[in-house]
């Protein structure tokens, strides 16, 4: 009698929906066995997703993907950067160009003549100014020595011509203001006192501001104002209205300004009769012609 017991037969695993013991149901056509048959069939076009394909792997996240592939450019760029230094420092340096510069050579024969003094207006104004005054008129008595000696006027003098003296001294020795050539002279009862004031213009346009400003003045006291021909801002001004003070004639007053330059022209004319404009107005353009 043999040891080895035979094993007893394994019970058969019953089919999903068949009781141990009982038969097996037969499938037809149109019963619920079918179901997953055609279920399996629907779904083999369909993506599966996590839960239904057991044992795939979870979908790679792209956040890193994109980290490694900005971390690799940017290990590109330094090893560039550091590639392109060695390079460099291994190179002879690049001469530098001198910073002299090459003798120029002097051209031959004699250079231009310098303008004449007609044509050079500069030449006129920087030597005597006294000169390019205007000349007394005929039977004219000249006060311009007993009235300052040689024909120049000091700032002092030249600031007291104004309302404030003290301000206006100091204004115009702001604004550089070089020297003042005068001439003065007398018919009958006319005095005319004719300025030439010159400023060095290097960092103000004096001349011409101090124009703009005296013919402001003028016209502001109601003058009768006119343009001097050939010049940019220059006018005349004749006042109908005398001045009176008790004792006195009554004063008719006439005043031209104007600039060439880095001069202003100032002209004073007083008489006890009415000045004619042509008066004024021929002797300004006579003095803007000697500048």
């Amino acid at each position: 009698m043999s040891d080895q017991t035979p094993k007893e037969p394994e019970e058969a695993v019953p089919t999903g929906g068949t009781a141990p013991g009982e038969p097996e149901a037969p499938h037809t056509e149109g019963t619920p066995a079918a179901e997953p048959e055609a279920e399996a069939e629907a779904g083999a076009g369909a993506e599966p997703g996590p839960e239904a394909v057991p044992g795939s792997a979870a979908p790679r996240r792209r956040g890193r993907t994109t980290a490694l592939i900005a971390a690799a450019a940017v290990l590109g760029l330094v090893g560039g950067t550091c590639a392109g230094y060695l390079i460099q420092a291994d190179r002879a340096p690049t001469k530098l160009p001198s910073l002299s510069q090459p003798e120029l050579k002097q051209a031959e024969g004699e250079g231009p003549d310098p303008l004449p003094a007609a044509q050079d207006r500069k030449v006129r104004t920087d030597g005597d100014l006294r000169k390019l005054l205007v000349k007394k008129p005929e039977g004219a008595k000249d006060l311009t020595a007993e009235i300052t000696g040689d024909g120049w006027m000091e700032v002092p003098a030249f600031a007291e011509t104004f309302d404030e003296p003290g301000e206006a001294f100091s204004a115009h020795v702001a604004a550089q203001l070089r020297r003042i050539a005068v001439v003065y002279w007398e018919k009958g009862n006319q005095f005319t006192e004719v300025r030439l004031a010159q400023y060095r213009h290097e960092e103000y346009l004096e001349a011409a501001e101090l124009t703009e400003r005296q013919n402001g003045f003028a016209e502001g006291e109601g003058a009768d104002s006119r343009p001097l021909p050939g010049t940019a801002d220059g006018m005349v001004h004749v006042l109908h209205e005398p001045t009176r003070e008790a004792g006195y004639l009554p004063m008719y007053q006439a005043r031209a300004f104007a600039y060439r330059g880095d001069i202003s022209l100032q002209i004073w004319i007083t008489d006890s009769r009415p000045i004619p404009k042509k008066t004024i107005m021929d002797l300004a353009k006579r003095q803007m012609e000697r500048l």
